[in-house]
């Protein structure tokens, strides 16, 4: 597909699939809609998909903070959204597919939640105290400037487990250039500026929810599936053996599967 304004705001995005329910997909913080290739390789045949580069990400226009990131992403995806459609989040992503099931109902039949980054809702745990030493380093360089530290503290975090130095250059590169745009997602793991998990919020979910996280992912994920799983009236909660926070891509076989069990397909 070609870029076309979606909201008013030049979007790449692409169609893949032949089955007869719609689905779309909504990568992570610092990817790209080519994220999902191998999750839709195996699901080609049982779903239509719809993905996109959310602002300032892959082939999409940068992001120049006209407004609330989490919104803008929520109205390029209702753009997409034909009909009804299931919603597959990862990470980031994730928050935006809550943000569809709560305020736009009628299009959405159900929700995959993949290692979604809420730890404002896992606040009272541990292991959110935790996170936030963990990310000082990352913090810090961001203060300074610093941004290929940055990138490097963040992906030791969650990137897919290769150490830095072993990444392809076009990658690190990629990662230092895009990593301010991390600041944006801050507003919403931690402040929860949309009110995505005041008491009442989760409850109020009425599509059937998958939580899906992997056995290595940060300690806050945990955390934060524990917190999502008690709240979320219809809820499935699936953890990935081996797996970290870059589970679609590392094991795109088994969140396929997973997938399609939970949707029947």
């Amino acid at each position: 597909m070609p870029i076309e304004k979606l909201a008013g705001f030049n979007t790449y995005w692409n169609e893949t699939g032949n089955g007869v329910r719609r689905a779309l997909l909504i990568h992570c913080f610092l990817g790209h809609s080519g994220a999902w290739r191998g999750v839709r390789g195996e699901l080609e045949g049982k779903l239509k998909m719809r993905a996109f580069d959310m602002p300032g990400h892959g082939r999409s226009q940068d992001w120049d903070q006209r407004k609330n990131f989490q919104d803008m992403a929520v109205e390029m995806a209702v753009a997409l959204i034909d009909k009804r459609a299931d919603i597959i989040g990862h990470s980031f992503g994730a928050t935006v597919a809550l943000r569809l099931a709560r305020d736009f109902p009628e299009k959405v039949r159900s929700v995959t939640l993949i290692e979604p980054v809420f730890y404002v809702a896992a606040k009272a745990a541990p292991e959110y105290g935790e996170h936030m030493q963990e990310m000082q380093g990352f913090n810090a360089a961001m203060k300074a400037g610093a941004y290929e530290t940055a990138a490097r503290e963040f992906d030791l975090v969650w990137g897919g487990g290769t150490p830095w130095n072993d990444l392809p250059a076009p990658l690190r590169e990629a990662l230092v250039t895009r990593i301010p745009l991390v600041t944006a997602s801050v507003e919403v793991a931690i402040d929860d500026i949309n009110r995505q998990v005041v008491p009442g919020a989760l409850e109020a979910i009425k599509q059937p929810v998958l939580l899906m996280e992997g056995t290595k992912s940060p300690s806050i994920i945990r955390a934060t599936q524990e917190v999502l799983v008690h709240r979320i009236p219809d809820v499935r909660r699936v953890i990935v053996a081996g797996a970290g926070h870059m589970v679609p891509i590392s094991h795109s076989a088994a969140v396929s599967g997973e997938i399609a069990a939970f949707l029947k397909i």
